[in-house]
């Protein structure tokens, strides 16, 4: 594992005013805690701090404290805040570490090959796990995990468990059986009947109408009972006898 040196001092000041006289030396305020010592609030040389993040190892190189006046402490970057503007280090947060004790540590996984399922079989290569955690010294931190996935055929996965670890030097904190990457093909959209479709698109073009027809009804209806009401032409009133026998005179 790769070490970086980084020189720094015991910050005495505190307050927003302080970090910002802190910031414009060309150093970062940080604090370093853990071990069987307290913690310890420090500012660092912002300079070397930069070559952890430009480091294959990342934030999982071990830094060689060089604190003046303390001498020399081995740690590992545990958190760290960055301008979203500017993009620098404002603050970070450092781990005490002992060479000869184990620690949990999370590792990137990184894949390379074309898996031959994508080349011949048009799959389609999805990858589901970047990162697990392992347990080992700090001297056997391992910078990544690469894993050859060129083998790799259509409806195949590769799982943690398939990792080439050393039992000797590290050990799998991760479920062994979470998925690193695997070979799926897209699922095609189910195509519709034309019978089916047809039916469709003839319900959508002529929506029924059951008020109208319902209304229609009832319009009907009610001419028929207007008819039904007007009165009848009545007939002629029928004459009387004695009518009848003026008239015959």
């Amino acid at each position: 594992m790769q070490q970086i040196q980084v020189e720094g001092k015991v910050r005495e000041e505190r307050g927003k005013n302080a970090m910002r006289r802190i910031r414009k030396s060309g150093h970062v305020p940080g604090i370093l805690y853990g071990g069987k010592d307290g913690a310890v609030a420090l500012e660092l040389n912002a300079r070397h701090l930069g070559l952890l993040f430009r480091t294959e190892a990342g934030h999982n190189a071990i830094l060689n404290i060089q604190v003046a006046g303390r001498g020399d402490e081995k740690a590992l970057l545990k958190d760290w805040l960055v301008d979203p503007v500017r993009g620098n280090l404002l603050h970070v947060d450092l781990l005490r570490v002992a060479m000869d004790v184990r620690m949990r540590v999370k590792v990137p996984v990184h894949t390379f090959g074309e898996p031959a399922g994508v080349k011949q079989q048009g799959g389609v290569f999805e990858m589901v796990t970047r990162e697990i955690e392992v347990e080992c010294l700090p001297a056997d931190i391992p910078e990544e995990f690469r894993v050859d996935v060129s083998g790799l055929m259509l409806g195949k996965s590769l799982r943690l468990a398939d990792l080439p670890l050393d039992p000797e030097k590290m050990r799998l904190i991760s479920d062994p059986k979470i998925l690193i990457a695997h070979v799926v093909m897209l699922k095609k959209e189910e195509e519709v009947a034309p019978d089916a479709a047809a039916a469709a698109a003839a319900t959508t073009a002529t929506p029924a109408e059951p008020e109208v027809i319902k209304k229609g009804k009832k319009d009907e209806e009610g001419e028929e009972a207007e008819e039904g009401a007007k009165p009848e032409k009545s007939a002629k009133p029928e004459k009387s006898e004695k009518s009848e026998k003026k008239e015959k005179k």
